[in-house]
């Protein structure tokens, strides 16, 4: 059973129609990358699938036990966001808020659940640091242990690796597929990298003003947007010294693990 169905939903952006009619389900476990133009609507899909933002038409149906304040979600960081005065611990144990109810202050599971997370992100040693004097790569690792304090199920992630510089964007990769495959946590991830999408993900929703694609990776990278768009955003030296017909026929290969 499906962890989150949407069937022909719609939305609308500023008064104007970003998507129509879009169907799409992910099953637990998964690992689904939404990638597409800017002005696609990927953002606003996220907003809609927290129930941050309404739909115009369609439904979204949340199963195998899911609530939507037990979906661990990762934003877009603001500039203010960046320099919010806070330790990294009250920081991460914020994600525990829509667990506490009425509680008036945080219980011993609350605290043990911030604290498993910061150990299993490697950021303990960070505890009492200010978060705003953080690296842009911690700061993420700090976001995303928030995220985790929130679910045991579902991650949604809105361009995770934005302002990383490679290392650290490598690093966040490694961390959010070891959840995925080690701990189970089911992945929706906004992203830009089509390549690192392709190499991580096992499933890919483009969305599109004139086209749709939802599949698996390897049916996404032989699909016609798929080849064009890897093309478009791929910066190998192959492409680069290749044309687009040997992007689609030869170096696509590269990313589904085939032998030329």
């Amino acid at each position: 059973m499906p962890i989150i169905e949407c069937k022909n939903i719609s939305m609308s952006y500023d008064g104007v129609t970003v998507f129509d009619s879009l169907s799409f389900s992910v099953e637990s476990g998964d690992y689904l990358c939404i990638v597409g133009e800017n002005g696609s609507g990927k953002s606003t899909l996220m907003k809609g699938l927290l129930g941050l933002k309404p739909l115009k038409s369609g439904e979204i149906i949340y199963s195998d036990g899911l609530k939507r304040n037990e979906i661990g979600y990762l934003p877009q960081q603001t500039g203010a966001q960046k320099d919010f005065p806070a330790s990294v611990y009250e920081v991460v144990l914020s994600g525990r808020l829509n667990k506490r109810g009425f509680a008036p202050f945080y219980s011993r599971a609350d605290k043990k659940a911030a604290l498993d997370n910061m150990e299993r992100l490697g950021i303990m040693k960070l505890k009492n640091r200010c978060y705003r004097e953080l690296s842009g790569g911690q700061q993420q690792r700090v976001l995303l242990a928030r995220a985790l304090c929130a679910t045991s199920k579902l991650l949604i992630l809105d361009e995770p690796v934005t302002g990383l510089d490679p290392l650290a964007a490598s690093e966040m990769y490694d961390i959010i597929k070891k959840l995925n495959k080690e701990n189970g946590i089911t992945v929706i991830m906004v992203s830009h990298d089509i390549v690192a999408a392709v190499d991580k993900a096992d499933y890919i929703l483009h969305l599109s003003n004139k086209e749709l694609f939802f599949g698996s990776t390897a049916d996404y990278t032989h699909s016609e947007i798929g080849s064009r768009f890897l093309y478009h955003n791929c910066h190998c030296e192959g492409c680069e010294r290749h044309s687009k017909h040997h992007h689609d026929v030869s170096h696509i290969k590269h990313y589904t693990g085939e032998q030329n």
